[in-house]
C-alpha cells in the first residue's frame, strides 16, 4: 500500500510538474511569441524607415514638379530650366523606381510644351521685337546651353515669316475683292495668287507686303544689336557658376535635342521620340540644393522655391555688370548678335525674291504711270532701307526693279508713239491759237522745272528719299550700321497703308506743279486743284469767287486727270507767265498740234528720267525715237517730192547730214514708220499710258493738198522743236551718267543739228512746187539758137518767165506766211529759175556764137524784169547761168579744170555742154571722149 501510496504521491507531484512544466512552457511559448511579433514589427519599422527618404525624394520631386509647371505658367523659363536641372538630377537618382518612370515620361512632355511655349514667346519677339521677352528668351537658351540653335531658330522663324506672312497678306487682300467672293485662295501658291491680283488690288498688296517685310527687317536688326544692359538682375546666388557646367551639361544633352525639333513650320513643337533615352541618361548630381524655401501652392502643398530664384523674382537687387549671370547673358547674346549679322544677306536675299514674285503680276505694267511712280518711288524706299539693313548694294534686286521698269517703258512707249501716230494722221497743220498754247510750260524737259508727279515737301517718303540720298549716306549704308536711321524715323510705309485715302491728294502734287505755279506734263495745260487752290489764296481759278466751306471744291474741276484719276482745273495764265512768257514769244508761234503733242510727251520723258534715274537712258532714247518719227513724218510730208527740174530723184538731191538722218531713222524706227511692219492698234485697247490727244482737228487731208502756209507751218514747228531741244542738251546730259553722255551727242549731232537741212529742203521744195516752171525746160532747149545774126528781140520764154514769178511772188504776200519767210521762198524761186535756165542751155543740140549771145540777151532781159518787182538783188542768184553761158567760149583744154571747180552743175549738164561745144567747134571725137572720160572720172 505504501508503494501504491508512494506511487499515487509521486504521481500527484509528476502531475504537479507536469502542470508547472506546462505553465512554464504555455507562459514561454507565449513570450516567444511576443518576442517573434516584436521582431516582426521591428523588421518592418525598419524597412518603412530605411524607405523614408525615397518617399521624401519623390515627394520632393513631386513639388518640384509642381513648381516647373507654375514657374512656365508664369512665364518664368529661366527658372523653370533652373528648376528642371535639379529635377533631372532626382529622378536620375530615383531611376529604379516605376514612379520615377512615370514622372519622366511626364517630363517630356512638360518639356515639349514649354519649349513650345518659349518657341511661340520667340516667334512673338522676330514679329515685334520687345526687349523684355527677348531677355527671357536668352536667358531660357543660355541655361539650356543651346544658344547656337536659338541663333539657328531665330533665323530660321525669320525666313518661315518672310514666306507666311507675304503669302497671308496677298491672300487677306485676294479675299477682300468682291468681285470674287468665291475665290479659293488657300489652295494657291504665291506666284499663282501674283497673276490673279488685280490692278487696283495691286498698290495696296504692295504697300502691306512691304510695311510688313520692314516691320520683320526691324526686329531682325533690333535682335542683332541688342545688348545687356550694364546692370541685371540677381538671379543666381554666387555659387552659380560652380553649378553652371554640370547644369548646363545637364540639359545642354536633354534639352538640346528638345529645341532642336521643335522648330516646324507653324512654330509648334512635338515631342521627339528620343526624350525617354535621353532624359534618362543624365548624369547624378554631383551637389543637391542645400537649402530651399517652402511656400505654400494654390492647392495647399509645399511649393520649393529656390533662394536663387528668389532673389530673381524680388527684381529689387541688381548685380555689377560682371556678376557670372550677366556675363552669361552677355556672352549667348553675343553669339546670337554675331551670327544674325552673318544672316542678314540670306533674309535679305529672300525678302527680295519675294518682292521680285509679287512684282511679276501684270498688274505692274497695266498700272498708270501715276501709280508706277509711287510703287517706284516705295521701292527705291524699300531698297534704301534694305542695303542699310544688310549693308551692301542691292544689286539683283536694283536689276530686278530696272527691268521692271524697262518693260514698263517698253509698253508706256509704244502706247504714246500710236498715239502721236494717231495725232500726226490728223494733222492738218493749222497754227495753234496763242489762248491755247500760252499756258504750256517744257519746264521738265529744258530743266526749270517740276517733276512729273512731285512728292509734296511734308511727305515722309520725300524726306527720307532725300535724306538717304545726302552726302555721305552711301557711306553710312555700306558700313552696315544706316539701318537704325530707319528705325528712328519708324516704317515709311504703314502711314502710306493707313492713309491710301488721302495718299494722292497730300503726298503728292500732280503734273509736276508746284507751290510757284509750274505746271506739269501729264496735260501740260492743266494743274492739281488742290495746288491751284494754294496758289490762288482761296480763289476760284476760273473766276475769282470764293468757295463755300461747306462746298466740295472737287465739284468746279475742270475735268480729271487721265493719270491720277483725280479732280483738276485749267491753271490760270498769269501764274505760269513768269516761267513760258520768253516761249510765248519766241518758241510757241508756230506751233502745230503733233508738234505739241510730241513737245508734251518728250517733255514728259524729260521728267520721267529725273524719278526713274536707272532707266533714264531708256526715256532718253524714247525722246530720240519720238523726234526721229516726227522728224521723218514732216519729210515725208513736206519734202519727198520728185519734181525736180533734172528730172533725178529728191532723194538723189539731199543734203549728206539730211541723207544721213533719213536713213539712220529708217533704219532704226522701221517697227513705227513702216505700215506693213507696224502692229495696228486694237479697237478695244485701254491706253492705260497714253495721254497724248489731238489738239488738232480731224481732217483727212493728205500732203498733196497742203498749201503754201501748211508747208511753212510744218519747217517751223520742227525748227522750234529743234529750238527747244538745244536749250535742254545741257539739262539731258546731265541727268545721264558719263559713259552715255555719247548717246546725247550722237543724237543732237545727226539729228537734231540736220533739222536745218530739213526746213531748207522744205521750202526749197514748197517753192518749186508753187513756181511751175519745168516745162520751160524743153521750151528753152527748143529754142532756136543756131542763128546768123544777133536780133534786138528776145526769146518769148522770157516774158513767159517774168509772169510766173509775178504770179509766185503774188502767191506769196497773200500767202498769210512772215516776210523773211517770204523772202526765203522768193530766193529759192529765183533758184529754181536759174536751175530751170541751166537745165535747158544744157539740152541744147546746136548753137552759134550769136546764139550764145542770144542767150546772154534773154538773162539781161530777164533780170531787168525782175528788179522791177523783187526787192532783192537778183543777179547773185542768176549769176551761175552767166557763167554757164561763157562756159562757151572756153577753150577745149579748160573744160576739165572748169568742170572740176564748178561742182554746182549736175554731170548730165556739163556733158551737155561739153557735146555742144564739140559738135559747133568741130573737136575730133577721140578728144571729145578724152575730155568726157576726165570729167566723169571728176564727177564720180
Amino acid at each position: 500500500m505504501n508503494l501504491v501510496g508512494e506511487l499515487e504521491k509521486d504521481l500527484k507531484v509528476a502531475n504537479v510538474i507536469c502542470m508547472n512544466g506546462r505553465r512554464h512552457l504555455t507562459s514561454s511559448r507565449n513570450e516567444v511569441s511576443k518576442d517573434l511579433l516584436v521582431t516582426t514589427t521591428s523588421k518592418k519599422k525598419q524597412a518603412l524607415l530605411d524607405l523614408l527618404p525615397i518617399l521624401t525624394e519623390v515627394r520632393h520631386a513631386l513639388h518640384m514638379q509642381m513648381a516647373l509647371e507654375t514657374s512656365v505658367e508664369e512665364g518664368n523659363f529661366s527658372k523653370s530650366f533652373q528648376v528642371l536641372s535639379e529635377y533631372l538630377q532626382l529622378l536620375d537618382s530615383l531611376s529604379e523606381l516605376s514612379a520615377a518612370q512615370e514622372m519622366n515620361r511626364s517630363v517630356e512632355v512638360w518639356l515639349g510644351t514649354t519649349l513650345q511655349k518659349l518657341d511661340s514667346l520667340l516667334l512673338g519677339v522676330c514679329q515685334d521685337f520687345k526687349k523684355e521677352d527677348y531677355i527671357t528668351v536668352v536667358d531660357a537658351y543660355a541655361l539650356i546651353g543651346d544658344v547656337s540653335g536659338l541663333a539657328e531658330k531665330i533665323q530660321s522663324f525669320f525666313m518661315q515669316e518672310v514666306l507666311s506672312e507675304t503669302h497671308s497678306v496677298l491672300r487677306t487682300i485676294l479675299q477682300e475683292d468682291l468681285e470674287n467672293p468665291n475665290m479659293q485662295c488657300n489652295r494657291l501658291t504665291y506666284s499663282d495668287l501674283c497673276i490673279q491680283l488685280p490692278e487696283s488690288k495691286f498698290r495696296q498688296c504692295l504697300l502691306a507686303t512691304l510695311a510688313m517685310l520692314f516691320k520683320l527687317l526691324s526686329s531682325y536688326y533690333a535682335i542683332l544689336s541688342f545688348q545687356p544692359d550694364e546692370k541685371v538682375l540677381a538671379c543666381h546666388n554666387p555659387s552659380w557658376r560652380q553649378k553652371k557646367g554640370n547644369k548646363s551639361g545637364v540639359l545642354g544633352d536633354s534639352v538640346r535635342e528638345e529645341s532642336c525639333n521643335s522648330l516646324t513650320e507653324d512654330s509648334a513643337i512635338s515631342a521627339g521620340t528620343e526624350r525617354g533615352s535621353v532624359l534618362s541618361s543624365v548624369e547624378k548630381p554631383s551637389t543637391t540644393p542645400s537649402s530651399c524655401t517652402k511656400i505654400t501652392g494654390s492647392n495647399g502643398s509645399t511649393l520649393v522655391d529656390y533662394p536663387t530664384d528668389e532673389a530673381r523674382d524680388d527684381g529689387t537687387a541688381a548685380s555689377s555688370s560682371g556678376s557670372p549671370w550677366f556675363e552669361l547673358r552677355k556672352d549667348a547674346a553675343t553669339f546670337v548678335s554675331q551670327t544674325l549679322q552673318r544672316g542678314r544677306k540670306n533674309l535679305w536675299q529672300l525678302t527680295t525674291s519675294r518682292v521680285a514674285v509679287l512684282l511679276s503680276s501684270s498688274a505692274v505694267s497695266s498700272s498708270s504711270i501715276h501709280q508706277f511712280l509711287r510703287n517706284y518711288e516705295d521701292l527705291s524706299l524699300f531698297i534704301l532701307a534694305g542695303e542699310a539693313f544688310c549693308g551692301f548694294e542691292a544689286v539683283e534686286f536694283r536689276q530686278k526693279l530696272k527691268s521692271i521698269c524697262g518693260n514698263y517703258f517698253i509698253a508706256f512707249h509704244r502706247q504714246n508713239i500710236y498715239a502721236l501716230k494717231m495725232v500726226m494722221e490728223k494733222e492738218n497743220w493749222q497754227i495753234m491759237p496763242p489762248d491755247t498754247i500760252q499756258v504750256v510750260s517744257f519746264a521738265g524737259l529744258v530743266g526749270d522745272g517740276a517733276a512729273l508727279i512731285a512728292s509734296s515737301n511734308n511727305s515722309p517718303s520725300s524726306q527720307l528719299l532725300q535724306s538717304n540720298r545726302s552726302v555721305g549716306s552711301v557711306e553710312i549704308r555700306m558700313k552696315g550700321s544706316g539701318f537704325l536711321h530707319w528705325l528712328e524715323r519708324g516704317n515709311p510705309f504703314s502711314s502710306k497703308l493707313n492713309g491710301c485715302g488721302t495718299e494722292k491728294s497730300d503726298s503728292f502734287q500732280l503734273n509736276g506743279s508746284t507751290m510757284h505755279g509750274e505746271s506739269g506734263n501729264t496735260d501740260e495745260m492743266y494743274q492739281n486743284s488742290k495746288s491751284t487752290q494754294k496758289i490762288s489764296t482761296g480763289n476760284d481759278v476760273n473766276g475769282g469767287a470764293s468757295l463755300s466751306e461747306d462746298e466740295n471744291e472737287d465739284l468746279h474741276a475742270d475735268f480729271i486727270d487721265e493719270d491720277s484719276q483725280l479732280p483738276s482745273r485749267i491753271s490760270k495764265p498769269n501764274c505760269l507767265r513768269h516761267h513760258s512768257s520768253r516761249w510765248n514769244d519766241e518758241g510757241m508761234r508756230a506751233q502745230t498740234g503733233s508738234s505739241l503733242s510730241l513737245l508734251k510727251l518728250m517733255d514728259k520723258y524729260a521728267r520721267l528720267m529725273q524719278k526713274l534715274e536707272m532707266v533714264n537712258i531708256e526715256f532718253l532714247k524714247g525722246i530720240c525715237q519720238l523726234f526721229e518719227i516726227f522728224f521723218h513724218f514732216v519729210y515725208v510730208t513736206f519734202g519727198q517730192q520728185n519734181t525736180h527740174p533734172s528730172g533725178k530723184a529728191s532723194e538723189d538731191l539731199l543734203p549728206h547730214r539730211l541723207k544721213t538722218a533719213i536713213s539712220r531713222i529708217i533704219q532704226e524706227c522701221d517697227q513705227w514708220i513702216n505700215p506693213q511692219s507696224a502692229s495696228p492698234i486694237s479697237p478695244n485697247a485701254s491706253f492705260t499710258h497714253m495721254d497724248v490727244t489731238s489738239t488738232s482737228p480731224r481732217s483727212q487731208l493728205n500732203s498733196s493738198s497742203f498749201g503754201l502756209k501748211e508747208r511753212c507751218a510744218g519747217a517751223d514747228t520742227i525748227s522750234l522743236v529743234a529750238q527747244l531741244l538745244h536749250r535742254s542738251k545741257a539739262h539731258l546730259q546731265s541727268m545721264l551718267l558719263q559713259s552715255n553722255g555719247a548717246i546725247v551727242e550722237d543724237f543732237y549731232v545727226h539729228m537734231v543739228d540736220a533739222v536745218p537741212e530739213l526746213a531748207e529742203h522744205i521750202h526749197r521744195t514748197t517753192a518749186r512746187l508753187l513756181l511751175h516752171i519745168n516745162a520751160y525746160i524743153d521750151r528753152i532747149a527748143n529754142s532756136k539758137w543756131e542763128v546768123k545774126e544777133l536780133g534786138l528781140e528776145h526769146n518769148g520764154y522770157v516774158d513767159l518767165l517774168l509772169g510766173e514769178l509775178k504770179h509766185y511772188k503774188t502767191r506769196l504776200a497773200h500767202g498769210g506766211i512772215r516776210e523773211e519767210v517770204q523772202d526765203l521762198l522768193l530766193e529759192y524761186g529765183l533758184e529754181n529759175v536759174a536751175e530751170t535756165l541751166i537745165e535747158g542751155l544744157s539740152r541744147v543740140k546746136r548753137c552759134t556764137d550769136e546764139g550764145r549771145a542770144l542767150m546772154s540777151l534773154d538773162l539781161q532781159v530777164l533780170i531787168n524784169g525782175l528788179k522791177h518787182f523783187v526787192s532783192i538783188d537778183v543777179r547773185p542768184k542768176l549769176q551761175i547761168v552767166e557763167t554757164f553761158i561763157k562756159a562757151y567760149y572756153l577753150p577745149e583744154t579748160e573744160y576739165v579744170h572748169w568742170a572740176r571747180d564748178h561742182s554746182e552743175y549736175s554731170k548730165n549738164q556739163i556733158v551737155g555742154l561739153i557735146n555742144l561745144v564739140a559738135t559747133m567747134k568741130g573737136w575730133k571725137r577721140k578728144t571729145r571722149l578724152e575730155v568726157l572720160e576726165k570729167i566723169e572720172s571728176i564727177l564720180s
